[in-house]
């Protein structure tokens, strides 16, 4: 009997890593371009086309990217007590492809239109799509690896570029094609994107070794009123649509269902790790959670870019580059093509200062994160006072704000993802990766308050810059203080204790599979 039905393929690699780590790449590659190639369109959809008001577009912006973020919540758990991660990201995908092409039905616009209802319908089925895709595909991605493998970190690396991949290709493709050829072309595009990901994912299957499958396949195959549990789940993902459609209409309920369920889930991943967990585990979670909370900040100025700094790149900048005047939503891919140029040299500037005992913990890269953020908005602020009141800021300082908000992505996002995996014990892997997304949630709505903010009393350049320069100087003291506390968070990490966790070969069979129900597999493995 052979205790790993997987080694054979574990010894096929790929710039030293597994080849399922690129299946990974490629279908989340192409996701994400579905995803930003519409993020881009976004906020001028909803001004240009429905005819919202900026404040009001801001909001629904807001509460949109915030139920996209609090989604993997409950997709993240749906995949750890039943589905699997595999089989979660296959239905997500499903429901993504079939969401941004609704979004291709503009009709005539104006709020009084009947494609109104479908636009909101085509939200919420993107929504919950990325409920069941995002966590769990980056949980999959930790999968492949020990957790103590040095490799972890640099796959993570690898992984977040295919992210900015299709976040690039989708900003420029779908966002030129969307404001010259006509709303439908862009989201059109998006959604080939998304069937495109759908695909790769489907017959990228083999490479994955077996990682991301159910922990209990018996109870996905029993019935429940005559209905096998496993459609039965898929069947109430799909009234989960129908609840999402009306929340995306009364964007305020999104508010109370941010505190209300934030309150709730810190409070379940607290009585987990403090009454469950041992005391090690107990601290690495504790740890993971204060992470995650310093993250909101970062996340709700970061976000301003598909909102509030799509409007102002649109009005207020002279985007002329060698004589022609850029699309604003195209400005979208400068983070992910920052990001493409520079997370190479990002990782091999973690692992150069690594092995000199130089490299930042990760609570001081958070730290710095949120500092580079807040330095993003006091730069766009001195440009736009440098050229006077009434004159168009120079396109130089958007490129500018963007590189250092890029910076700052490259010492949170990546390394966030790599911690909560390493933190977190393998039967909460996907629940504390959905509670790091659900930090992005709350940053993201706090996003859209900011971005109403600066279309509010009037709007014009002058509150925009008054905004950006009180949050710009809020996020610079904030860091300062994160890299106080610091190594107090360090310590509660443990990482000089922490260790593989083993398989349970006694609940397999002859293939690796489960064998009954309860038997609890775990997905790391030693080599």
């Amino acid at each position: 009997m052979s205790s790993n039905p997987y080694a054979a393929e574990e010894q096929k690699t790929i710039l030293g890593h597994p080849r399922g780590l690129f299946v990974l790449f490629f279908a989340e590659m192409w996701e994400r371009f579905s995803y930003y190639g519409m993020r881009a369109l976004l906020i001028f959809y909803l001004v240009q086309h429905w005819m919202f008001s900026d404040s009001e577009a801001s909001v629904i912006y807001g509460a949109y990217t915030a139920l996209v973020y609090i989604a993997p919540v409950v997709g993240g758990y749906l995949a750890d007590r039943y589905l699997g991660q595999r089989k979660a990201v296959l239905f997500g995908a499903v429901l993504l492809t079939f969401g941004h092409f609704l979004m291709a039905f503009e009709g005539d616009g104006g709020q009084g239109a009947v494609e109104l209802n479908v636009f909101w319908l085509a939200l919420a089925f993107i929504i919950v799509g990325s409920g069941f895709l995002k966590a769990n595909i980056s949980v999959m991605v930790g999968q492949l690896y020990p957790r103590t493998d040095i490799r972890r970190d640099p796959a993570y690396t690898i992984f977040y570029m295919g992210i900015n991949l299709g976040a690039a290709l989708g900003s420029l493709i779908a966002g030129y094609l969307g404001q010259t050829y006509g709303w439908a072309w862009g989201f059109g595009a998006a959604g080939v994107g998304m069937l495109l990901g759908l695909v790769v994912f489907v017959l990228g299957k083999p490479l994955l070794m077996g990682r991301g499958e159910s922990r209990d396949p018996v109870r996905l195959a029993q019935p429940v009123m005559g209905v096998r549990f496993e459609w039965l789940l898929y069947a109430l993902s799909l009234l989960a649509v129908g609840v999402v459609w009306l929340l995306i209409q009364y964007q305020q309920l999104v508010g109370y269902l941010l505190g209300t369920a934030g309150a709730i889930l810190v409070a379940y991943v607290l009585y987990t790790s403090v009454f469950k967990l041992p005391r090690e585990d107990r601290d690495r979670i504790i740890a993971a959670l204060i992470l995650i909370i310093g993250s909101i900040l970062f996340w709700a100025l970061f976000e301003q870019a598909g909102a509030s700094l799509n409007l102002f790149t649109d009005r207020s900048v002279d985007r002329h580059i060698f004589g022609w005047e850029v699309p604003a939503s195209m400005f979208q891919s400068l983070n992910a093509i920052y990001i493409i140029a520079l997370a190479p040299v990002f990782a091999m500037l973690w692992l150069w200062l690594g092995k000199r005992g130089w490299e930042p913990s990760t609570p001081v890269k958070f730290a710095l994160a949120v500092i580079q953020v807040g330095l993003g908005f006091l730069v766009l602020v001195a440009g736009t006072a440098s050229v006077g009141s009434g004159n168009l800021t120079p396109v130089l300082f958007i490129f500018l704000i963007y590189l250092l908000h890029t910076t700052g992505e490259l010492c949170l996002s990546p390394v966030g993802l790599s911690a909560m995996n390493r933190l977190a014990p393998s039967h909460m892997a996907s629940l504390i990766m959905g509670t790091w997304f659900f930090a992005s949630a709350t940053g993201n709505f706090a996003a859209g308050l900011i971005s109403a903010a600066t279309g509010s009393e009037g709007g014009g350049v002058e509150r925009v810059m008054e905004v950006y320069s009180n949050v710009g100087w809020l996020a610079v003291g904030v860091g300062v203080f994160m890299i106080l506390v610091a190594p107090l968070i360090r310590r509660l990490m443990h990482l000089d204790t922490l260790k593989d966790e083993e398989p349970s070969l006694a609940g397999q069979n002859e293939i690796g599979e489960p064998l009954a129900a309860g038997v609890d597999i775990k997905s790391e493995r030693k080599p």
